[in-house]
């Protein structure tokens, strides 16, 4: 991405040296406070701040200008022009202004609320928390009346929140000024990594130009990503929730560990609910474990008929805080299910389960990265049409609203961190590390409960043919093991066999090849040897199941060839074919899926080898589908009715006429 001015001394990442009283959240500690997803309960209430927020991009040389001239003391437009922003959104896409397409360092968001009077007032007051799904990339909600920020937030995919109950109800009347400085420069030691290179030839460039570089295919977009939210909890809260859950088709159990904040409960109670509103089991205390008689068990979409079960666990807690006995309640979504790795199958409630899914991007026309509900519902629509049973979230966390209906859709998720582009030796590095595992902390708190999350996978594609890699791997992979034993972990690998230094690690080993394409390209031929060589090294060397992550191959819309030529949609049907000629035998052994790069053409750098984009999608980025769309939806649904777990009624035309 290019980036005309800006840098200077500072730097476009330079971060102010506030005198303040901060609440940070870049990563995670022992004991840090839950992040359940607000919800409207009887005691709590939650307001989406989502429409048009007001928006200026720092040009200044430095990019630091919002924070030498104080821009958050007073509203946005007193300190010079803003523009319309919508949000959630990314910015790059919004505008006719080049500048701000490319553009890398600081931008400014504001949006003024008015609070209910009910949310200022009470003995005791209700807490008030204000929440981001996520922001690209480095975030500082600023206190508008000054005195430094409420919280920052370092990374672009995950939520973070502060509680501004002393901001909010300390002040005067019921406007709320939110302003956010956010900052999309990537360096070696972010998540995902990149770098600012200075252009120092003044023959060649302007001045102070820099570009920013990254090892990732896909387009750095920014901006406030997903929904921000304010919610309410009463003083004293149910802080978190965790459960885990086993099964038989006799008995399902969930563990359940519950904290509390704000006061000493003096009752806390549970009740499990079926999908008719029946009470299945009740419980009593912070930790226990509820039994369900002849469970509905969760199944993956075409694994079952009734795919997707979802039970409501009702968690109420009572509490007396100055005198006054509050109350309150949240409901989980929770499905009963187990998972098991063996050396060659992956299991599900001790059945195999074969992923036949995709890699997606969360990427669209205007709104980059921005939370789309058309756009969801419509991919979640394709994705039951082409029968697919699982995706990645690659190579990033997926925002909640599409876990929700992962969960309720019965669609089976890789949930992967953004450790993508981890290439450089210092990426390596402590620094970096460290900053892994509080993302994954991060990560684990968000998708903890949730049963389509199947398998957590740490990185994409990492330089793990060096040899710090084998520490660094070694290390997230145990710390990803330890806060949840439950789930198998992988991270999906592009290296040698003989070379990887992480694969020793993982639970399942996910491998991308390119065969035909970015390897001996053009020569669809070489595709049974290579790649029958690729799965049958990986399984003698590691014994362990086997996901195809990616393979694919880039077909532009409407260009024809027979014989099939790279970039034809031929070509596109061809490479498929074969490799699913090796993919129907060994799945016989050991390879447990296969996952298509990838479902819609996405948006990238600019580049020779990118023509708007990467155009490797079975889908056109508007959804519109290429001939290997057709393709892939056969063999799938060809596979899912081989499944002796399907009525054979269920068929493709049965579930989409």
């Amino acid at each position: 991405a290019l980036a005309a001015g800006g840098g200077g001394a500072a730097g476009p990442c330079t971060l102010p040296m506030l005198p303040v009283l901060l609440l940070l959240l870049p990563g995670l500690a022992a004991g840090l406070a839950g992040m359940l997803q607000p919800r409207d309960t009887p005691s709590r209430e939650r307001r989406e701040l989502g429409g048009l927020w007001s928006f200026r991009a720092d040009l200044s040389p430095g990019r630091d200008a919002g924070f030498a001239q104080r821009w958050y003391r007073r509203p946005l437009r007193q300190s010079g022009p803003v523009i319309d922003m919508p949000v959630p959104a990314s910015f790059n896409d919004i505008t006719q202004d080049p500048s701000l397409e490319n553009y890398i360092g600081w931008v400014w968001y504001e949006k003024e609320v008015l609070l209910p009077l009910r949310w200022l007032q009470g003995q005791p007051a209700p807490r008030v928390v204000l929440r981001f799904g996520s922001a690209h990339y480095y975030s500082i909600v600023v206190r508008a009346s000054g005195g430094g920020p409420v919280v920052e937030h370092e990374g672009g995919h995950l939520p973070f929140e502060a509680d501004i109950s002393s901001v909010v109800q300390g002040s005067p009347g019921s406007l709320c000024r939110i302003t956010v400085a956010l900052n999309n420069t990537l360096t070696p030691h972010t998540l995902p990594p990149g770098s600012i290179q200075y252009m120092a030839d003044k023959s060649r460039y302007p001045k102070n130009y820099f570009v920013q570089n990254t090892k990732f295919d896909f387009f750095n977009y920014a901006g406030i990503h997903r929904p921000v939210v304010l919610y309410t909890t009463p003083a004293a809260y149910i802080d978190d929730i965790t459960v885990t859950t086993t099964s038989s088709d006799s008995l399902g159990r969930v563990q359940y560990q519950v904290s509390v904040v704000g006061s000493t409960a003096n009752s806390l109670s549970l009740s499990l609910r079926d999908q008719e509103g029946k009470v299945v089991a009740t419980g009593d205390g912070p930790v226990g474990e509820l039994r369900v008689l002849n469970p509905n068990l969760w199944w993956p979409y075409l694994m079952h008929e009734n795919p997707g079960y979802l039970y409501s666990l009702e968690v109420r807690m009572q509490a007396q805080l100055d005198g006054a006995l509050l109350e309150d309640v949240y409901t989980l979504p929770v499905g009963i299910r187990t998972v098991h790795v063996t050396s060659s199958q992956f299991l599900i409630n001790g059945r195999p389960f074969y992923f036949h899914g995709v890699n997606k991007h969360e990427d669209a026309d205007i709104r980059g990265k921005g939370l789309d509900w058309p756009l969801i519902v419509k991919d979640f629509n394709l994705l039951r049409w082409l029968g697919a049973n699982s995706f990645r979230t690659s190579h990033y966390p997926y925002a909640e609203e599409i876990m929700d209906l992962c969960d309720a859709y019965g669609i089976a998720v890789i949930d992967e961190s953004p450790g993508v582009g981890i290439k450089l030796p210092e990426s390596f590095g402590n620094r970096s590390l460290q900053h892994h595992l509080a993302v994954m902390e991060e990560l684990v708190r968000r998708d903890k409960n949730r049963p389509s999350v199947l398998m957590w996978s740490v990185a994409n594609e990492p330089a793990s043919e060096l040899p710090p890699a084998a520490h660094y791997f070694k290390t997230v992979i145990a710390h990803t093991k330890a806060l949840d034993p439950s789930r198998p972990v992988t991270f999906v690998t592009d290296a040698n066999y003989a070379l990887d230094h992480g694969a020793p690690y993982v639970d399942v080993i996910c491998v991308n090849s390119y065969f035909s394409w970015y390897h001996d390209p053009g020569h669809l031929e070489v595709i049974p040897l290579q790649l029958t060589a690729q799965f049958e090294n990986w399984y003698k060397t590691y014994q362990k199941p086997i996901i195809q992550s990616e393979y694919g191959a880039d077909s532009v819309p409407g260009l024809h060839s027979d014989p099939p030529m790279m970039f034809s949609e031929e070509y596109q049907q061809a490479m498929l074919r074969e490799y699913h000629s090796v993919l129907d035998k060994k799945r016989k052994e050991y390879v447990v899926g296969e996952l298509i790069w990838n479902f819609a053409d996405f948006m990238t750098n600019q580049g020779t080898t990118r023509v708007l984009g990467n155009k490797k999608g079975i889908f056109t980025r508007q959804r519109q589908p290429k001939a290997a769309a057709f393709v892939l939806r056969d063999r799938y649904w060809r596979i899912a009715n081989e499944s002796s777990c399907l009525p054979p009624a269920i068929t493709s035309h049965s579930l989409f006429l």
